[in-house]
This record gives structure tokens, sequence and C-alpha cells, in this order.
């Protein structure tokens, strides 16, 4: 891949193009510039990496101005819909779009020929589902979701979908302890009730200390999931300061 540093006039005058949603600007600069399209651009320092074009119309906070008709003239450019990311992970710009819940220019990726099961995401190397579900981008998630996206159990408790959940709980191999403890703790962070009140019953560890610390009190507290909040208490539960 050929590459431009960040800084690079180039660089600067297509990455605005893609950001302000400036569609004539952007189709100038990849109809002067064959080859611009599958160009990656080196950023240093803070977020160090390469990516590509198709990444900055997916970054975050996402939703920039025409996002999908971004996507779409790039990929008519030549620009490759499941571009990896070079540097601390390897995600492609589904990843980018399900973690800025960028709804919109993932389906653009997406009828563009963007892997749906794309793996790479920072949430454990998985799908975009997982950056999705992962960092609590609710309507990117159930939207991959309605695409077609695989599940996984942590996946379908994080996001209340009861019946995969028993699915493979009630399997004829049935996931461990362990497995149902994290989906348990997915669930509270979902605020998804009825999921966590099966994977209860199924074994889960009620104060499982779980990712960035927290109890599945502290996680269904900060995403303000209040009848999850007042049904743990309810049944004892303690956050991470409460514990031993």
């Amino acid at each position: 891949m050929e590459t431009l540093d960040s800084q690079d006039p180039l660089a600067v005058a297509v990455t605005e193009a893609i950001r302000g949603g400036d569609l004539p600007t952007l189709r100038q600069c990849l109809a002067e510039h064959p080859g611009l399209a599958g160009t990656g651009i080196v950023r240093r320092g803070a977020g160090a990496g390469t990516r590509s074009l198709l990444h900055i119309a997916a970054d975050w906070p996402g939703h920039y101005p025409n996002g999908p008709a971004i996507v779409a003239a790039l990929v008519a450019a030549g620009s490759d819909p499941n571009a990896r990311f070079e540097g601390a992970h390897s995600e492609t710009p589904l990843h980018w779009a399900a973690s800025s819940n960028d709804v919109p220019v993932l389906d653009a990726l997406v009828e563009a020929g963007a892997d749906i099961e794309a793996t790479g995401a920072v949430i454990g190397g998985g799908t975009p589902l997982a950056d999705a579900r992962g960092f609590g981008q609710w309507r990117a998630a159930h939207r991959l979701v309605e695409l077609g996206a695989c599940t996984t159990l942590m996946d379908a408790s994080t996001l209340g979908l009861l019946d995969r959940v028993k699915e493979v709980v009630e399997s004829a191999e049935p996931p461990g302890r362990d497995a149902v403890t994290r989906a348990f703790w997915g669930a509270c962070h979902g605020g998804q009730l009825a999921a966590a009140d099966y994977l209860l019953t199924r074994g889960a560890d009620l104060d499982w200390v779980g990712y960035d610390n927290k109890t599945p009190l502290d996680i269904a507290r900060t995403t303000d999931a209040d009848g999850v909040v007042q049904w743990l208490r309810e049944h004892g539960a303690k956050g991470r300061a409460e514990l031993p």
C-alpha cells in the first residue's frame, strides 16, 4: 500500500473533504491523483498507525456529513472496504463504523462488500459486532445482527437475544460457568434483565469483577440500566468497592 504522512498537504485535503462531506473536492482529489483511493494515511503519535481513506470516513465520532455517499465515492474509485488498519490492531473500516454507532456508514460499507465477520476487533480480536457490543453502541450492534452477523454467547446476552442465549446454554455441549458469568456481566452491561435473570439461574457469579474492574452492578450503573441495578441489589449484588 502506498502511504502519505497525515501532515502531507494532499492527506490533509482529502481528510478534510471526507470529514466535511465535501464530495466535489473529494472527487477532484481522487481524479487528480490516481491511486489515492488505495493510499494509506500514516498518523504518528497518539493513535499511531496507517489507516485507509474508508477508515477516516468511519473514524470516531463518526456521523460525518454525506457519510454513505463518501463511502460510495471512495469504493468506486478503488478503496478496499476490507482494508486493515496497520498499527496496534488490524480493524477494518466496518469495525470503526460499528464503534462509532454510525449505522448509515455501516450499511454503506456492507453494501460495498465489507466482511461482516472480519476479525481483529480491539474487543477480544473479534468481529465488528464485538466492538459495537463492547462499546455499548447498541444501534450498530442490533443492525449488524439484522444484517446476519453471527453472535457469540456474550453478544446474545448483552443484546438481550434470549432465544439465542438459551440455545447455547441448553445445548448438548453447554458453556462452563466462567462463560455463563461473563455473559451475565454482558447482560447487565446491556440492561437486559430477562437474560441476566436466566443466566443467574444457570450459575453465573453475581459479583464477578470483569472488564474495567467493574462488577455486574457497577457496569449496570455505568450504563444507567436502572431496572437491572434495582434487580441486582434485590439479589444482594455488590459493587467493586464493596467487595473484600
